[in-house]
């Protein structure tokens, strides 16, 4: 459909229905003689040939149209994409200004969706004008009662919208500042330890020049010190027991030989998985029992500094990381509807909730042939925080969290499953009603899934679904890979 596109429709009749034909409307059945007659003689017959459009998304709402015969279709403009909310052909159904009764409080009466014929089709219509003036005059008391539950609806889930969304980013703002302090806290501890072990160096570095070592020893033990912090950098990661049996082993062979506080230096050297065969060899090549003590200790120094640093890096690089993550997250510098991977988002979110995991086992199990979809990457990664949110709340703290995607036809489906206890049958049928919600009294909005699912269903022209046993809970989120031709 183009913005363009003309609406054809056949010259209005008046009068047309009779007033014992609106009766059997389900819309028009309870109403009087009286009143049937004034909805005849105001309202007409008007015919669409299968194929034209009869209002279109967006126009202002002039009339109230009710379906005679036919089929039609109602459509949601997405993007540049028509996705298909509605197709029925049940006699009596209604669509058109069916807000036209409300108040005037400064907000536009427009279409909320674009209605097409798809066979020849007849409708009874009547002017918003008409139809608001019948509303309010006939029922009164239910115009109150409607326009209270519509407007206060409408300001309450505004109002509680904005809450959540608030909460959300204190959340998320409050689990990246958690993660940011552990690598800023280790990045802060190692270079207190590093400037000590510097100062150290330089200490020792002194002593080994009062003690007027011969320039080629010295220049022989500079050697060492770079071997070994070479063959430090390039030794296999020890496991834990490992570790300890060297460090038993290095402080045993640094004992014998009268090394000064072994207990203290073997560590440093078992970190680096520097043995005693190593050890044996630079005492081999100094040659000089009075040097070897110091010359381990300053070696040592040599090896930890390389390990602050190592330290520092990996602290650095985690920021750097979590930064690059929350910025994937919310996707600043990037345009709003574009193509993308939805795997790096399904990262990012993760990374953003990492704080939330506790005990819980994470596992990806992704299809990394899965080619780009179209979509509002921001809003992906909301759904993507209310669904593996929900699964942690699910789990109390422990379980295993599956992040799965693969192909479905020509849809992308993200699989968001918790081995959590389940939902009955009653609750999963209602997981998508605005303000349902199974949390305790000021833990839940309820709108978590509500949003959710019109992000994924109205926004991208996907589906959202819930498949729940006891200790298998799978939100199934699929998304079509192409651009949906219009309608």
């Amino acid at each position: 459909m183009t913005d363009t596109e003309e609406i054809r429709l056949e010259p209005c009749e008046p009068g047309v229905l009779t007033p014992a034909e609106l009766k059997t409307l389900f819309l028009f059945e309870k109403l009087t003689d009286e009143q049937l007659t004034w909805i005849a003689e105001h309202g007409c017959t008007v015919r669409v040939a299968a194929g034209n459009l009869v209002i279109r998304e967006g126009d202002p709402a002039e009339a109230m149209f009710v379906l005679l015969s036919g089929t039609i279709s109602l459509t949601r403009r997405v993007g540049q994409d028509d996705v298909v909310t509605t197709r029925t052909e049940q006699r009596g159904v209604y669509m058109g200004a069916t807000n036209a009764y409300l108040r005037d409080d400064g907000v536009p009466r427009n279409y909320m969706a674009s209605m097409r014929a798809l066979s020849d089709s007849e409708f009874f219509m009547l002017s918003a004008t008409d139809f608001g003036w019948l509303m309010r005059e006939w029922f009164p008391m239910a115009i109150h009662l409607l326009e209270g539950l519509t407007l206060g609806l409408r300001n309450t889930q505004a109002a509680i919208g904005e809450r959540q969304r608030l909460a959300a980013l204190g959340a998320l703002s409050a689990g990246l500042m958690h993660e940011l302090n552990n690598p800023a806290a280790a990045a802060s501890r190692a270079t207190g330890a590093l400037r000590q072990r510097v100062a150290a160096m330089r200490m020792k570095l002194g002593k080994l020049a009062a003690g007027k070592v011969a320039p080629d020893r010295l220049t022989a033990l500079l050697e060492l010190q770079e071997e070994v912090i070479e063959r430090a950098a390039k030794a296999p990661a020890l496991t834990a027991m490992q570790t300890a049996d060297l460090e038993d082993e290095l402080g045993d062979w640094m004992e014998e030989r009268g090394v000064t506080a072994p207990w203290d230096v073997a560590p440093v050297f078992a970190q680096g998985n520097i043995d005693t065969e190593c050890l044996s060899q630079i005492e081999a090549r100094l040659a000089s029992p009075e040097l070897l003590d110091q010359a381990i200790h300053w070696i040592g120094y040599a090896l930890e500094t390389e390990q602050l640093m190592s330290d520092i890096e990996d602290a650095t690089g985690r920021v750097s990381s979590l930064v690059l993550a929350a910025k994937r997250y919310s996707h600043l510098d990037r345009a709003a509807h574009q193509w993308i991977d939805v795997h790096p988002g399904l990262d990012s979110t993760l990374v953003m909730l990492a704080h939330k995991i506790g005990d819980v086992r994470v596992v990806k199990d992704y299809d990394r042939s899965l080619p780009q979809i179209p979509a509002h990457p921001a809003e992906l990664n909301q759904v993507w925080t209310n669904l593996i949110d929900n699964a942690f709340q699910a789990m109390g703290g422990e379980g295993t969290l599956t992040v799965r995607t693969y192909r479905e036809d020509e849809r992308l489906v993200v699989s968001i499953g918790d081995t959590g206890p389940g939902m009955p049958p009653e609750i999963r049928k209602r997981v998508f009603e605005p303000f349902f919600t199974t949390k305790p009294v000021g833990e839940g909005t309820g709108l978590g899934l509500d949003i959710s699912y019109r992000i994924v269903v109205n926004g991208h022209g996907g589906d959202l679904t819930v498949e729940s046993q006891p200790g298998d809970t799978k939100f199934l989120v699929r998304l079509p890979i192409s651009e949906s031709p219009a309608a």
